[in-house]
């Protein structure tokens, strides 16, 4: 007969709503911050000032596009959840962490592009920390897969499947970041089209296309 201290505690479910509420403030801050290292320098006229500022417009727009796909499948993932528990909440957390320190390594990036000395550091830098944001939320998608978290998929309705368009992007960034040690403006060009991938719908889109003809 087992003793009273070996009886298996049942897991203590939680709530939602507040975790979707931070975790939106969170997303909301960083893709915000990123604009506030957009900015135009002397000397020089205005114009070439602005054209001179050209790796900060790059740096936010892949960043801003790499956060709105965190927070796509972030909102994918949370609008299928049931509920949540302490683990969950904790993996979260750790997705959030880098998720709000993205705006550094952008404004690394965008500083070092057109200094040889300093960009292949920056563009690593900055690529391992996209890298991060996509595996954590991938881990987050397992997790909840694994524990049950979700709800049971309606009629018609597909079962998340975040897991399948993890490995080419994995690929990816681990291919742009190898490349960025020798090419750092090369590795920035396969940062921008991984984000494209990852925030455009190319099915739905094809699909209307086609509708419409």
């Amino acid at each position: 007969m087992p003793a009273a201290g070996d009886t298996q505690r049942p897991r203590r479910v939680l709530g939602k709503g507040r975790m979707e509420a931070f975790s939106d403030g969170v997303f909301a801050i960083a893709i915000t911050l990123l604009v506030l290292d957009v900015a135009v320098h002397p000397p020089g006229t205005p114009l070439e000032q602005v054209l001179h500022a050209w790796p900060a417009y790059v740096a936010y727009v892949v960043s801003f596009l790499t956060i709105g796909a965190a927070w796509l499948a972030h909102t994918t993932l949370t609008d299928r959840l049931a509920h949540s528990d302490s683990i969950f909440l904790r993996l979260n957390l750790l997705l959030l962490l880098v998720v709000a320190f993205l705006p550094f390594p952008t404004r690394l990036v965008a500083g070092a592009l057109q200094h040889t000395d300093a960009e292949r550091v920056a563009v690593t830098f900055y690529g391992l920390t996209l890298l991060a944001i996509r595996v954590l939320g991938s881990g987050l998608a397992e997790y909840a897969r694994r524990e049950h978290l979700y709800s049971p998929p309606g009629e018609g309705e597909e079962p998340p499947g975040e897991q399948r368009r993890l490995l080419p992007v994995v690929t990816g960034y681990v291919i742009a970041i190898i490349i960025g040690l020798l090419l750092p403006g090369v590795a920035v060009a396969l940062y921008f089209g991984i984000a494209i991938y990852l925030v455009v719908p190319f099915r739905e889109v094809a699909r209307l296309l086609f509708r419409r003809s």
